[in-house]
Order: C-alpha cells, then structure tokens, then sequence
C-alpha cells in the first residue's frame, strides 16, 4: 500500500521535476544560442 503510494508520488514529482525543468532549459538554449552568435562564433 505505501510502497504504491510513494510509487504515485515519485512519478508525479518527476513529471512537474520536467515540466518545471523544461522552459528553463529552452531558455538556455535560446539565450546561449544568441550570446554565442552575437559574439560572432559558435561555442
């Protein structure tokens, strides 16, 4: 019974661990991918 309910929990903190994760990271992306061109030369 518990070992389910952590099982639930554990798969739900990692899909919001995701979404939280993800803008994040495209922010990154963006953000690196426009420094680096800025500079003139890729990373």
């Amino acid at each position: 019974m518990f070992r389910a309910v952590a099982d639930v929990l554990r798969q739900i903190g990692g899909a919001v661990a995701t979404v939280v994760t993800l803008p994040f990271r495209a922010l990154a992306r963006l953000f690196g991918g426009a420094s680096s061109t800025a500079r003139g030369h890729r990373a």
